[in-house]
């Protein structure tokens, strides 16, 4: 089997997490055949319920997000699902789920905390003062923590103490589901398994790297979650600058948590935020028949909350001085795209007669929505004279394999019960991430509006314009 037999707790089982992404992972695991027969699913959570309630509600989630539902297949997955009700600062429900743990003989155990934040403290400490941090003889206890890993540097380092006090750094896997895109995964592959990138994946090279994840949809119903967070605690300090680090990290000497992870940490020590005066925060005001920011459930009419942001971040070492990491993110936009351009430097000398310029070179790896890669350069027009044509050589994960792409979830439940934390964050990695984004959390420095539906703010056009660059859009040349 793909996966050992393992207990898997999900803290917080009745929640939004838990029936979006949890389920339906698992479901499609065993789908696969890739999820052990043996695992057995515990449930825990504050609600009143029972096995049987806990069943057909997990049931009636896995029906709406998974597409190919088969009802024998969720039975048999469904007869493993057991509920235990408790709160996640009760030692008697902890010791009543160190109890049944013991009834399922697994000596595997893994806890998903698919909680708040504020539980967190709550669930490690009744987690040890059960017994259960301590893994299991000829066994393993694995905690995985989801983001947000504390709102700033102070409140991340105290967490990464607290964890500390009761489970082992190799027990501890922070998860970040942008790792396991196979587009984001695939980036080591394609430089580090081809000749032809690796060479040129260097400031002699690359002008400029861009790395966007634009949204069309507004804060939804997170509105007061989003007054807390915003753009930078929400995708910036964690999903983007992970991204960043896959791009300019250096080879690592074996693809394997520790040499990935500390060749990422390498790069946020070596990178610095340009300044408030290369940052652009915004906020999205109404537009397209759409409301603004500060009109939507839960958020303060007063709100400076930024809903965009795009920052020019510098990475100060040998392959990477002098090239500018420029990385946006906002709601509310006229399209939905998540992308990494590398545009590369025009040649130092054009032997042609032409009339202008041609464009520079540029690889585009598409996140999402339509995975694949792009590599856009320079063709000549048939005919007598020299004219310029551009052109793309491009790959997509749907056109060229037949076979599901996993729901990066699948990848990273998989990772945890075998034991892999190469697509997890160590605590020295999370705590540089904050350090880097922590000048741009204070929320009274300039904020400006864009209408929603739109490309953004002209100021973010501007941050790039003002060094000759403009930003890529889809469709660019």
């Amino acid at each position: 089997m793909d996966t050992p037999a393992c207990s898997f707790v999900i803290l917080g089982v009745t929640g939004d997490l838990a029936s979006r992404k949890l389920l339906p992972a698992l479901y499609a695991l065993h789908m696969d055949g890739a999820l052990n027969p043996g695992t057995r699913i515990i449930g825990y959570a504050r609600s009143a319920g029972d096995d049987a309630s806990l069943r057909e509600r997990l049931g009636e989630a896995v029906r709406e997000y998974v597409s190919d539902f088969d009802e024998d297949s969720w039975a048999e997955l469904a007869g493993r699902i057991t509920y235990l009700q408790g709160d996640y600062d009760d030692a008697e429900g902890y010791r009543q789920l160190a109890l049944v743990l013991e009834q399922t003989g697994l000596a595997n155990r893994v806890f998903y905390t698919a909680t708040p934040p504020s539980t967190y403290a709550g669930i490690v400490r009744g987690l040890a003062e059960a017994g259960l941090a301590e893994p299991p003889a000829d066994g393993s206890s694995r905690i995985v923590i989801e983001k947000p890993f504390g709102d700033d540097l102070e409140s991340a380092t105290a967490l990464n103490e607290l964890l500390g006090q009761s489970f082992t750094e190799e027990q501890i896997y922070r998860i970040d589901h942008y790792l396991a895109k196979e587009t984001a995964q695939n980036l080591a592959v394609l430089r580090f398994a081809n000749a032809l990138f690796e060479p040129t994946w260097n400031s002699r090279y690359v002008d400029h790297v861009q790395i966007s994840m634009n949204e069309q949809i507004g804060v939804e119903d997170r509105g007061a979650f989003y007054e807390e967070a915003g753009v930078i605690r929400d995708v910036f300090q964690n999903h983007l600058l992970q991204l960043v680090a896959l791009v300019a990290m250096e080879p690592p000497a074996r693809y394997d948590a520790r040499s990935v992870r500390n060749e990422k940490v390498k790069v946020f020590e070596a990178m610095s935020c340009a300044g408030r005066d290369r940052a652009v925060l915004a906020q999205y005001v109404a537009g397209e028949g759409m409301p603004g920011y500060r009109e939507e459930d839960g958020v303060d009419p007063g709100s400076r909350q930024a809903t965009y942001a795009a920052v020019e971040f510098g990475i100060h070492n040998w392959r990477w001085e002098g090239v500018p990491f420029f990385v946006r993110s906002g709601k509310r936009l006229d399209a939905k795209a998540t992308e990494i351009v590398l545009q590369y430097r025009l040649p130092p000398h054009l032997p042609f007669n032409l009339e202008s310029p041609p464009s520079a070179d540029r690889l585009i790896l598409r996140v999402s929505p339509d995975e694949g890669i792009t590599v856009r350069f320079n063709v000549k027009q048939p005919g007598q004279d020299i004219r310029m044509h551009r052109h793309s050589l491009d790959f997509s994960y749907a056109r060229q394999f037949s076979i599901r792409n996993p729901d990066a979830y699948e990848t990273l439940l998989t990772d945890v019960m075998q034991g892999d934390a190469t697509l997890f964050m160590r605590a020295d990695e999370v705590e540089a991430q904050w350090r880097i984004v922590e000048p741009l959390l204070d929320t009274n420095g300039p904020l400006v509006t864009y209408a929603a539906g739109s490309k953004g703010p002209v100021e973010a056009a501007d941050l790039l314009a003002s060094q000759g660059r403009s930003w890529f859009e889809s469709g660019d040349d």
